[in-house]
């Protein structure tokens, strides 16, 4: 009866859409395959179940606590190895065409679907947050890998409906959070959920699930002022620059789904993005501007930009050249980053070649984030 009614979750909307199916960056740009060989981690099994907690120790999140952060990445960090190894595979195959690698992503997604990794009980807002950075992350490699011909359908009717359950879950807890919290939800934790369920959405070409992503777009776009701050997360002291970036990350990929499916969602507010991304593109070489509005020396720029910082810039700049931002760019040591899937969508036809040199394991070892 379960698989049943996921079934059912899935092929709804896929009658429903067939006619105008939903897209994604990677649709349309073929990767030829090849025999480059690809070392597949192992498949580790892992629970439906996620207890974890926070680790900041102050009000304004912005002070972590060296226990409660070394708790965090012991019990949060199967599931995110699942995210990575998903996400690196996907990658190769993208920019190498290695059959291996994708059937390597395609595997380690079959065995998490299989194993309801993540479908059980959440043991607190951090687990939610940790589910729906994961489940994100690896509906965007679905995506980058679903043209390679090599997804049998058997495959497909496990991993799309496990995709689902999890993102429905995200929605559930996210309708009752803002209620609770009186707009609270409204800040990048919301953004991140939004690129989660659009990106499943894509996948399973479901239009509920893609609108509700497009509308967490508009919840976060409506929340940046004139000045291009976010006063949610110009409330996080120290950490305000470094939640600005976090924030901005998700709208851009939020906006770049909406443009591959009609939605000119850059333009929205009189292009208000384009406030956010220069306000905090310019505060990764001088964070004053942060300083004297918090009146908090802020914790970033601490060197060349981490990919969590700048990865989103990739499509962005495609749009709306900058030399600060190019620069940036070009100061990256890696443009991988597990949460928004890996590496970034690239422009044009052909395969993701010209990004093999940024793509690199570990993306998230620098993480410092709620």
């Amino acid at each position: 009866m379960k698989g049943l009614l996921l079934s059912t979750l899935l092929l709804v909307p896929l009658a429903a859409y067939a006619a105008k199916p939903l897209q994604s960056p990677w649709d349309g740009k073929p990767v030829t395959l090849t025999n480059a060989p690809y070392a597949c981690p192992a498949i580790e099994h892992l629970s439906a179940d996620l207890t974890t907690s926070g680790f900041y120790s102050d009000g304004k999140s912005s002070i972590i606590d060296p226990v409660k952060w070394k708790a965090y990445v012991a019990s949060a960090g199967p599931i995110k190895r699942l995210g990575q190894q998903v996400v690196d595979a996907a990658d190769a195959y993208r920019t190498t065409g290695s059959r291996a690698a994708a059937e390597c992503a395609i595997a380690h997604m079959e065995a998490a679907a299989k194993d309801a990794v993540i479908t059980g009980k959440m043991s607190s807002g951090q687990a939610y947050y940790v589910q729906g950075w994961v489940i994100g992350a690896v509906a965007i490699a679905y995506l980058k890998v679903r043209d390679s011909g090599l997804i049998r359908p058997d495959q497909a009717h496990l991993i799309l409906p496990w995709m689902v359950k999890v993102v429905h879950q995200t929605m559930d807890y996210y309708a009752a959070h803002r209620v609770r919290r009186k707009g609270d939800g409204s800040n990048n934790h919301l953004y991140w959920a939004g690129v989660e369920i659009s990106a499943a959405g894509i996948a399973a070409n479901d239009r509920t699930l893609f609108d509700w992503g497009m509308a967490s777009y508009h919840d976060g776009v409506a929340q940046i002022q004139p000045d291009g701050t976010m006063p949610l997360e110009m409330r996080r002291g120290r950490r305000a620059l470094h939640y600005h970036l976090f924030a901005l990350a998700p709208l851009v990929y939020l906006a770049e789904f909406g443009e591959d499916n009609g939605l000119h969602l850059y333009a929205e507010r009189d292009y208000a993005i384009r406030k956010l991304a220069k306000l905090s593109t310019d505060g990764l070489v001088d964070n004053s501007f942060f300083t004297k509005a918090t009146g908090i020396p802020q914790d970033l720029p601490d060197g060349a930009p981490a990919a969590e910082q700048i990865s989103w810039a990739k499509i962005y700049v495609a749009r709306f050249p900058s030399p600060v931002i190019q620069k940036l760019l070009a100061q990256a040591k890696s443009l991988s980053y597990m949460y928004l899937g890996g590496l970034p969508p690239v422009s044009g036809l052909g395969n993701d070649l010209s990004q093999s040199h940024n793509r690199q394991v570990g993306a998230t070892s620098r993480e410092r984030r709620p």
